[in-house]
C-alpha cells in the first residue's frame, strides 16, 4: 500500500466532478487517496433531486452560477471558491472512514480550531456545522467525499437553494439546510491554500505513523495533464451534458391556475426525466381548440424554457387567429418556470 495525493488547480465544476469520477472508476485501488478540489460558483445536487425544486434556474443562468449534480446521494450544497472540497479513495478491504474524519480534524486542529464529528456525515465546531460529506462503494473500493467552509459567501446559499414556492410536488429528497459557519470566524487568517497545506500534512502524518514512509509528492493537476487521460473527458461530458444534470430528475408535476380575459387555465405539467412532459389543461375558456391546441404542443416538450417557448412560438405562428391568446399562456407559463 501507499500513498497518493492528488491537487486540483481547476475551478470549474464539472471538471473537477469528473477528476473525481476518473479517480474513482480508473485509479488501481492499490493507495489511499487524497484529492483536493475547489469550484467556481455552483450548485451541487444529489443524484435523486429535482433542480427545478431545489435551485432558482433562472438566477443561476443570469449570474453565470454553474449546476451540476453529482454521483452520490445527498441533498443541494452551493459551492465558491471559499468552499475545499476533500475526496479519499481507498482499497474497500482498507478502508476507515473515522481514519478520514480524524485526519480532517487534525488538520483543523493545527490551524487552531477543534471540530468535532456530528452524527455520521458532518463535522462542527461548537453547534455550527462546518463539514458535510457523502460516501460511495464499489467491490474493491471505497470513497468519501465532502466539503469544509472556508469563506463561502453564506447569502448565496439562499439566493440559488431558496426557490420560490411553486405548485411542484416532487419525488426525491430535499435539502434540510443546518445551522453553518465559515471556518474564518474561527481562524481570520485561514484559506484554502492553508487549509489544503494542513489536511496533506495530517494525511501524511497519519499513514505515516502506519509505516507508509514520510513523504509523498503533489501531483498538481490541470486540464493539460488530464487531458491525457483517455477516460476523463468522457466523464467530463457527462457531468456538464443537459440530459445528465436535468434529465435525471425524478418525475414530478408543476400544476399552475390563472384567469386571463378569455377564461380560466388550469395547467397540469407532467414531467418524467425532464423531457418526457404530459399535460393537461382545464377551463372555462370558449375556445375549445385553443385547449386542445396547447395541450398537443405542451405534451412530449422538453421541461425546459426555450424548447417550451420555441414551441409554443411556432404555435402561434401556425393559428394567427389564436396567437393572442397563445402568446398570453406563454409569457405566464414561462414567468411562472422562473419561480
Amino acid at each position: 500500500m501507499k500513498l497518493r495525493i492528488l491537487k486540483s488547480a481547476v475551478t470549474n465544476p464539472w471538471f473537477n466532478l469528473a477528476t473525481e469520477d476518473w479517480i474513482f472508476n480508473t485509479l488501481n485501488p492499490d493507495s489511499h487517496t487524497l484529492f483536493l478540489w475547489r469550484n467556481s460558483e455552483t450548485v451541487v445536487i444529489g443524484r435523486s433531486q429535482n433542480p427545478w425544486v431545489e435551485c432558482k434556474i433562472d438566477k443561476m443562468e443570469a449570474d453565470n452560477v454553474f449546476l451540476a449534480r453529482r454521483q452520490s446521494g445527498g441533498g443541494a450544497v452551493f459551492h465558491d471558491l471559499g468552499n475545499t472540497n476533500f475526496t479519499f479513495l481507498s482499497p474497500k478491504a482498507d478502508y476507515d472512514q473515522a481514519a478520514n474524519f480524524t485526519i480532517i480534524i487534525n488538520a483543523l486542529k493545527k490551524l487552531g480550531i477543534d471540530a468535532d464529528l456530528s452524527g455520521r456525515n458532518d463535522m462542527q465546531v461548537g453547534d455550527k456545522k462546518i463539514s458535510g460529506s457523502a460516501f460511495k462503494h464499489a467491490a474493491d473500493r471505497s470513497f468519501h467525499h465532502g466539503t469544509l467552509l472556508v469563506n463561502a459567501n453564506m447569502q448565496k446559499l439562499g439566493d440559488y437553494l431558496n426557490p420560490h414556492p411553486l405548485k411542484l410536488k416532487a419525488k426525491g429528497i430535499k435539502s434540510v439546510r443546518a445551522r453553518v459557519a465559515n471556518l474564518v470566524e474561527f481562524n481570520e487568517s485561514i484559506n484554502h491554500e492553508s487549509l489544503s497545506d494542513a489536511i496533506i500534512e495530517a494525511f501524511c502524518e497519519y499513514y505515516r505513523d502506519k509505516d507508509y514512509g514520510d513523504t509523498t509528492p503533489v501531483e498538481e493537476l490541470d486540464e493539460a495533464s488530464l487531458a491525457q487521460q483517455p477516460t476523463l473527458n468522457k466523464y467530463y461530458q457527462q457531468m456538464a451534458d443537459w440530459g445528465w444534470r436535468f434529465g435525471k430528475t425524478p418525475e414530478f408535476s408543476h400544476h399552475i391556475e390563472t384567469r386571463f380575459d378569455w377564461g380560466i387555465i388550469d395547467l397540469h405539467l407532467d414531467v418524467e426525466a425532464s423531457s418526457d412532459t404530459r399535460c393537461g389543461i382545464f377551463s372555462d375558456a370558449l375556445n375549445v381548440e385553443l385547449i386542445d391546441q396547447l395541450k398537443d404542443a405542451l405534451t412530449g416538450v422538453k421541461y425546459n424554457k426555450e424548447p417550451i417557448k420555441a414551441k409554443l412560438d411556432e404555435l402561434g405562428k401556425a393559428h394567427s387567429d389564436l396567437a393572442a391568446q397563445i402568446d398570453d399562456v406563454s409569457v405566464w407559463l414561462l414567468r411562472e418556470m422562473e419561480g
